[in-house]
């Protein structure tokens, strides 16, 4: 399975550059070993996609429980993901 997200250009570099190998998501989406997460970099400041993206296998998934990222409701509603990735 193939699953796409956005994500800043800060954040977006860090992967890229390889100084960040693990992404803490809300886990508010199906995802699993072994699925393609697409990473597509978001402008918040245009509201729009530059047109770069990186996909990553996911290697690890465990559910974190982040509260300082996330509201409680969120978190007890869905959970947190942080994904291990490997470049394609």
């Amino acid at each position: 399975m193939e699953v796409e997200k956005k994500i800043w250009p800060k954040d977006f570099e860090k992967i890229k550059d390889k100084d960040k190998y693990m992404e803490i998501r809300l886990a508010d989406f199906d995802i699993g070993i072994g699925d393609t997460l697409v990473i597509r970099e978001w402008d918040p400041t245009a509201q729009e996609y530059t047109g770069k993206e990186l996909k990553f296998e996911v290697k690890n998934l465990k559910k974190l429980d982040l509260r300082k990222f996330y509201t409680p409701e969120d978190i007890t509603k869905h959970g947190i993901y942080a994904l291990e990735l490997e470049k394609e």
